[in-house]
């Protein structure tokens, strides 16, 4: 097993001293949380309708065979999100009785013989299947708030690209699910919806922004879900989750829409599922003519991947990687060696240590200040007065999303050379990537750093979502795969990245994985 070193320059002192001090800071913040919450939140009811627990594609064949209609599907998939909700807080708005006009209309077609089941098969393989996405992208007739209050009375003329491309193959949108103030933040919350809560313990995160979007697939809410910041979100919540290759699923119809193409690289939209196999059919619809680059359809043999990996990247002001998260990381290399004959190599990258950095300045924004969009003007007093307003629960805004309006104006400013500095070391990084995944190759590396963290707690942990957010900065692909639950109760799990269009091998891997560890766990058993 061989070691790669990336050289990169040092770590400042003091920066070196303000991630000690962060360190200890949520040190004791996780002690006067776990007083404040305690161990366990409320239970979920258990699963009690089997077609819940079925991959999406093994219920559109049950459909077309008419062994279950497409409304007896929607149902119970209605029943479950009303068992569920009230704990959990993930589905924001219904469109149930258009839902069952559209499932009964599939239905009528199955029966009607026009189409046979191969016909229906190519042309329609969702049909009758339900699905949900989360509160940022577009549905017709629904509300389009992306979890802004100013928003609160948007409602969207026509579906998103990636909604329209689903219910032409087939499939019924229910409705929509919780997500951050402008999807902003990696703890779903927002001054219209309220707080999501994760199913496993209910005092812990969902994540973001795709956070209610991951819950509801937990809890068996929604056959399939559509998510964009979709792999953290899925592994707080123990499901699968697929950000595409840069360019390669539509952004139409997202808010806070792309106003660069540099945006438009990294905020992507994907498939968020319980089973590993549905991400590929998926894919195949939500890429639309795209599809052709990504050679869904070639085969891949798991055998001849080389493989790479890479525990902690070492950032300043990030947790270490939790042992249990890196135990399972060494269970997928060795599981990978005793049956594929894989000798994976362990990697030390170490200009990832500058993954915040990298992020914080490929978001910046010279168009519409992150104020300007949630309060409609922007100004230092503006958001000061702003905060103080919240602390007495007069805003309308988030606390994290004033202090990120204020983190917005500062930082690193567009075109000067730090700037330029940052968008250099992003690009050295994507030359490493490029040579060392080449066309057969993917890199394992944690998803998170630590299982799902208690409610408001990010706040002592702000920048460990850089496992996942610079590979957004890359516009690599990368599937989230759920490795089990943790001594907590919590889910666990990796992130499996590849080249460019690659994303074949990601879902390869996935789908391996998904067999060989068990995938996704039902929250009542956890």
């Amino acid at each position: 097993m061989s070691t790669t070193e990336i050289p990169d320059g040092p770590i400042g002192v003091h920066v070196k001293v303000l991630h000690y001090v962060r360190l200890v800071a949520a040190l004791v913040a996780r002690v006067l949380f776990n007083l404040f919450y305690g161990k366990s939140g409320e239970k979920l009811p258990p699963i009690t309708e089997p077609i819940l627990r079925e991959p999406a594609v093994e219920i559109a064949r049950r459909i077309r065979m008419q062994e279950v209609s497409s409304v007896e599907v929607l149902e119970a998939f209605i029943r479950r999100i009303k068992d569920v909700n009230s704990a959990l807080n993930c589905f924001v708005e219904d469109r149930y009785e258009l839902a069952l006009k559209e499932a009964r209309q599939a239905d009528d077609l199955v029966k009607s013989g026009s189409l046979s089941v191969q016909q229906l098969e190519k042309d329609k393989p969702f049909l009758g299947v339900p699905f949900t996405t989360k509160d940022c992208i577009a549905v017709k007739g629904l509300h389009h708030t992306s979890g802004v209050v100013l928003r609160k009375d948007v409602i969207a003329d026509q579906d998103a690209e990636t909604v329209k491309l689903l219910r032409e193959k087939g499939a019924i949108i229910m409705g929509l699910t919780n997500v951050p103030e402008l999807c902003m933040w990696w703890e779903t919350h927002n001054h219209i919806h309220g707080r999501t809560n994760n199913p496993y313990n209910t005092t812990r995160i969902v994540g973001g922004s795709s956070g209610g979007e991951g819950c509801i697939q937990a809890a068996a809410g929604s056959a399939f879900g559509v998510g964009g910041s979709i792999r953290m979100p899925s592994y707080f919540n123990g499901i699968f989750g697929h950000k595409p290759s840069k360019f390669i699923v539509s952004n139409a119809g997202q808010y806070p829409e792309p106003t660069s193409e540099l945006h438009s690289s990294f905020l992507g939209i994907g498939p968020m599922v319980r089973h590993a196999v549905d991400m590929k059919p998926l894919l195949k619809i939500m890429s639309g003519s795209n599809s052709e680059k990504l050679k869904l359809d070639e085969p891949v043999d798991i055998s001849k991947l080389k493989v790479f990996y890479q525990i902690n990247n070492d950032a300043p002001i990030t947790d270490p990687v939790d042992p249990e998260i890196a135990a399972a990381m060494e269970k997928v290399v060795e599981y990978l060696k005793v049956k594929h004959n894989i000798v994976a190599e362990k990697q030390r990258i170490t200009r990832l240590r500058k993954s915040n950095p990298i992020w914080l300045t490929l978001m910046k924004d010279e168009k519409k200040s992150f104020a300007q969009r949630i309060m409609g003007k922007d100004g230092v007093c503006t958001l000061l007065l702003e905060m103080l307003k919240n602390f007495i629960g007069c805003s309308g805004n988030t606390l994290i999303g004033i202090v990120t309006g204020l983190v917005d104006r500062g930082g690193v400013a567009v075109g000067s050379d730090k700037y330029n500095h940052y968008l250099k070391c992003r690009d050295e990084l994507i030359d490493t990537f490029q040579t060392m995944l080449g066309d057969d190759g993917v890199f394992l590396y944690p998803t998170h750093p630590t299982p799902a963290p208690y409610h408001n707690e990010p706040l002592v942990r702000p920048m460990n979502f850089c496992y996942t957010s610079i590979i957004n900065c890359m516009g690599l692909p990368a599937t989230n795969i759920p490795l089990g639950l943790g001594s907590e109760g919590l889910p666990i799990g990796i992130q499996v990245v590849a080249n460019y269009n690659n994303d074949r091998l990601c879902l390869a891997v996935a789908e391996e994985l998904d067999k060989a560890f068990g995938g996704w766990v039902e929250p009542h058993k956890a």
